[in-house]
């Protein structure tokens, strides 16, 4: 139903000339929610203290905080932010991801729609990406940022030896491509099926010890261009 639900527009609209309460019980009258929920909601957001400033003094994150606020009026079990930090500065941006993070450890459904795809990142835990309403992946966001481009990973190696590095790198069985840049080997190989581990282990059994070894990990926006530009 619809009173489960809490929804958060890009944009916030408020009365400027209004304090934060009195804007809030505009919206508590509208939907049937008590004075009771106008003060829990201005408590999870921490906006207690500037409950009765006037909306138009507030920086752009305790008006994003207050936009929050309104739609957790009533403690609905779903919440939908349309873009919660656009606009904010860092501080900003930390302030709105740990509000939604205890959102969600109180078992609360959040879906968040956001082109920061470094806060996705941080805080969610699902991910689904579409271009022009198409749904070209989804699934648990570790999960989706683990399969890679293309179900490719990659990692960068080192040693002494560089040549015979790339030479005895070549015959591990996984590996797909191997690529020389500079003084490190970089190999791609197909996700699952080789861990550091093993990479080290193949390499000193054949004589190389590696200086260097990092599993280069995929980020969220690296996977999101890949399936958007295709």
């Amino acid at each position: 139903q619809r009173k489960e639900m809490g929804v958060l527009l890009e944009t916030p609209n408020f009365y400027p000339y209004l304090s934060a309460r009195q804007n809030l019980a505009i919206v508590a009258r509208i939907k049937g929610y008590s004075q009771a929920a106008i003060t829990d909601a201005l408590r999870q957001v921490d906006l207690l203290d500037r409950q009765h400033h006037v909306f138009k003094t507030y920086t752009l994150g305790m008006k994003q905080r207050l936009a929050i606020a309104s739609t957790l009026l009533g403690s609905p079990r779903v919440l939908i932010l349309d873009e919660p930090t656009n606009g904010l500065d860092p501080e900003g941006i930390s302030e709105i991801r740990q509000i939604i993070k205890q959102l969600a450890s109180e078992g609360r459904t959040v879906i968040l729609a956001s082109h920061l795809l470094d806060e996705v990142e941080k805080v969610c835990t699902r991910v689904a990406i579409l271009r022009e309403g198409i749904l070209l992946a989804e699934g648990d966001i570790r999960g989706t940022l683990a399969r890679g481009v293309g179900g490719n990973n990659t990692m960068e190696l080192a040693a002494a030896d560089t040549a015979m590095l790339t030479r005895v790198i070549r015959d591990l069985e996984g590996v797909i491509e191997v690529k020389e840049t500079g003084e490190f080997v970089t190999i791609t190989y197909l996700t699952g099926t080789l861990t550091p581990r093993q990479v080290n282990a193949h390499c000193f059994s054949c004589g190389v010890v590696l200086d260097r070894l990092v599993a280069c990990d995929l980020d969220l926006e690296s996977v999101f261009l890949e399936l958007t530009n295709k």
